[in-house]
């Protein structure tokens, strides 16, 4: 190897590698040398909740619902109908030397039916817009955990590209090792078991160099999924999470705000209403007909004319479907109660237990960065101790394998904090 390296001395490559800047590696290239897309935590989510097939068809069902509410209305407006009709028969017939019915006959009119009293009607117009309260609140909620998905892979690439830098700080590292131990041996200073270690961990560095950057694609891979991109999508290093309500007023506004929760809500109260409009199919239906009508005129018919009447409608025993129906209607509603009840038991644990883990996760975030830094020290240390002779390579290697392992930990570390971070916002439902 080159001269320069070989000149290099462990503990300034350390130093040199936590210098150097946080932001995302080199790594995420692409092989054909064309530039990763790369997005920022607000335009990651603005892209998901534009393209992904999941919001797509949740906006549909809300259109869908609409139209069944427009359909379920018709029920209890009027309906203006129009016919027309022509009738030839192989010969007019005579009775008593009059034609009564013409060898040709026609007939048109206009037929108007007006509900006057239809609760069906009224009760299935008002489930239809129920029905159309439910999907809109879901539809939300699809983009609440589409929001919290992307999210999560998001974070995902930061953590693999910290892997990455950190895989690399410790190839370097062992690199510089590796080139003053052959250099050693070279120059008969050194031992040929020396010289073994070190291109061993070298050798172990640069294959989890590659186990990074694949595991960084993978994750680039899934944010680009979410995106509904067609190549992979890198991430930048800023995170806006927003600012996390303050624990007491964190329930409250949980109970508020998130979608899942206020999905259930309008569920429930859809059920209720169900069950509440059971007397409909007990209660009578009235309806008012009237018709204007044109025809061929007979001795016994009118040309022209019209007519209007009234049409009473009393169910009084129809199979028992009514009785159907309404145990139906009180199991869905009992199901919806327990639903809500249990999810509202659930945000106030995930609430609670939220605050817990994100002061626990920033404590562990600060002893592991202190881990670092004094793994750091211990492996420049080693080097120097070896240099010196006054130790093996021995020690040399462990303390490069502990700087590394420390480093991860607190890559690790740093994700978890976020994570942690973003749980606790979507448990209170400030995010989305």
């Amino acid at each position: 190897m080159g001269a320069t390296r070989r000149a290099l001395p462990l503990a300034l490559v350390l130093i040199t590698s936590v210098a150097r800047a946080d932001g995302p590696t080199n790594a995420s290239a692409m092989e054909d040398g064309r530039a990763l897309l790369t997005v920022t935590w607000a335009q990651a989510l603005e892209r998901a909740l534009k393209a992904n097939p999941s919001v797509a068809v949740a906006n549909q069902e809300i259109e869908r619902a609409s139209a069944l509410v427009r359909e379920a209305r018709a029920g209890w407006l009027p309906t203006l109908t129009g016919n027309g009709s022509y009738v030839r028969i192989d010969s007019a017939r005579v009775f008593a030397g009059t034609v009564t019915t013409p060898i040709s006959q026609w007939n048109g009119n206009l037929a108007l039916t007006v509900p006057l009293v239809a609760p069906t009607a009224w009760a299935n117009d008002a489930h239809a817009g129920d029905n159309r309260d439910v999907a809109t609140a879901s539809a939300a909620d699809v983009r609440r955990q589409l929001a919290v998905a992307v999210g999560r892979a998001y974070l995902t690439v930061l953590l693999q590209h910290r892997e990455v830098e950190v895989t690399i700080r410790a190839r370097e590292t062992s690199a510089a090792h590796y080139d003053y131990a052959h250099t050693r041996l070279a120059t008969g200073l050194g031992n040929g078991v020396d010289d073994a270690r070190a291109e061993q961990e070298l050798r172990t560095n640069e294959a989890q160099v590659k186990n990074a950057e694949t595991a960084l694609v993978r994750a680039q891979s899934a944010l680009a999924i979410l995106l509904s991109e067609q190549d992979l999508v890198d991430a930048t290093d800023e995170v806006a999470l927003g600012a996390a309500p303050t624990p007491d007023a964190a329930l409250d506004d949980a109970r508020a705000r998130r979608s899942d929760v206020r999905a259930i809500q309008a569920r429930r109260a859809a059920t209720e209403h169900l069950r509440r409009d059971d007397w409909v199919y007990y209660a009578p239906s009235l309806l008012a007909q009237a018709e204007a009508f044109r025809q061929t005129a007979t001795p016994l018919q009118p040309g022209n004319g019209w007519q209007a009447g009234l049409v009473l409608s009393v169910p009084l025993f129809e199979g028992g479907v009514r009785y159907g129906v309404q145990r139906e209607r009180r199991a869905s509603d009992e199901e919806a109660r327990v639903q809500l009840e249990g999810l509202l038991r659930q945000v106030s644990v995930e609430v609670r237990s939220a605050f817990t883990i994100v002061r626990n996760a920033d404590e562990s975030l600060q002893s592991a960065r202190a881990a670092v830094a004094a793994a750091l020290t211990a492996a420049a240390l080693a080097d120097k101790s070896y240099r010196a002779g006054a130790s093996t390579n021995i020690e040399v290697i462990d303390a490069e394998r502990q700087a590394r392992d420390a480093e991860s930990q607190a890559a690790l570390a740093e994700d978890a904090a976020r994570q942690a971070r973003l749980d606790l916002l979507v448990a209170t439902g400030v995010f989305p």
